[in-house]
């Protein structure tokens, strides 16, 4: 006897050394055999007031944790877990959640009987919660930063659309769809006429405004998440449309046309200035190889456009 005191006794002080506490519970009659007087202590009761019976105990858990305290109680009760293992909050009596993890398994168990005593431990792991929430928020600030990244990677600067590579490579992906399901696809080249005047007058910065103005006004008009606006360079930009034919690329690239000569942009140090684009249109057909290959249609149709005397829309047919 004197031995299973003094063992006991060992246990104890090493278990308390770890932060452990050490408690048992009758599941049979639902009182408890042993209290988490550590526990209690740390949370701010006195082993009294929750101690007595197993409902007492499990009426501090927050709500949100008791399904997955009993989940974990009960796969070891019947015998799918070797040990029982939860995590869950526990409510101080100032009010404060803190969080711990108890460990438990079954004793006095016979081939006849599941056992009527769980014995265990219980853990303050609050510190561990807390890093593991701060590295689950700098995580998620991490992916919120490479996609960040990952848009101004692939977005002009300047204008908020597409720029140049992302432009290629969305165009290429359209292409090589429409192909392969024999569907429509269309392309617009826009560049605005006598755009040096505008630098060479007013100044770099309102020839950004004009180019700004000009991204806007084709971005309002194209279908969201479906059309793809990007800056070609300069004063030059591209709308590819999939699942568009040539009539309809052809009134969408009019509608273009008439918005960015009726926009009136506001000049730095007061005034005003209009400008007009010339577009270039090209449809899929069998003889395009490639997305540059209709790149190169819609630019001999801008060509045209600027052949005619600009502030218009031509195809590579009307040169």
């Amino acid at each position: 006897m004197v031995r299973d005191s003094s063992c006991q006794k060992h246990l104890d002080v090493v278990l308390e050394a770890a932060g452990f506490d050490l408690w048992e519970n009758d599941l049979v009659d639902g009182s408890v055999i042993r209290p988490v007087s550590k526990v209690l202590v740390e949370l701010g009761y006195s082993p009294e007031e929750f101690a007595r019976t197993i409902d007492g105990l499990l009426s501090l858990i927050h709500p949100e944790d008791l399904d997955v305290l009993r989940q974990a109680l009960d796969a070891h009760i019947k015998g799918d877990s070797e040990n029982y293992h939860a995590e869950f909050r526990v409510r101080s009596k100032s009010g404060e959640w803190v969080w711990y993890a108890n460990y438990g398994k079954l004793v006095d168990r016979t081939s006849t009987s599941l056992g009527r005593r769980l014995v265990g431990v219980s853990l303050n792991v609050s510190e561990r919660k807390l890093r593991e929430r701060e590295i689950e928020r700098l995580n998620a600030r991490l992916v919120e930063q490479n996609a960040i990244l990952q848009e101004l990677a692939t977005m002009d600067a300047m204008t908020g659309v597409a720029n140049r590579r992302r432009l290629l490579e969305l165009g290429e992906s359209e292409f090589e769809r429409a192909r392969r399901l024999g569907h429509a696809l269309a392309l617009l080249i826009l560049d605005i006429d006598d755009f040096k005047a505008v630098n060479d007058v007013w100044g770099h910065l309102n020839g950004d405004h004009v180019i700004r103005r000009v991204a806007s006004i084709c971005a309002q008009n194209v279908r969201v998440n479906v059309d793809v606006v990007g800056r070609l360079g300069g004063e030059e930009f591209a709308v590819v449309l999939p699942e568009v034919s040539e009539a309809p690329a052809m009134a969408l690239a009019e509608r273009l046309r008439a918005a960015i000569e009726s926009e009136v942009v506001a000049l730095d140090g007061g005034g005003a200035v209009t400008r007009t684009v010339s577009i270039g249109v090209a449809s899929l057909t069998a003889d395009c190889e490639s997305f540059v290959s209709l790149l190169a249609r819609a630019d001999r149709g801008l060509y045209a456009a600027k052949q005619h005397g600009k502030n218009c829309v031509g195809k590579a047919e009307d040169r």
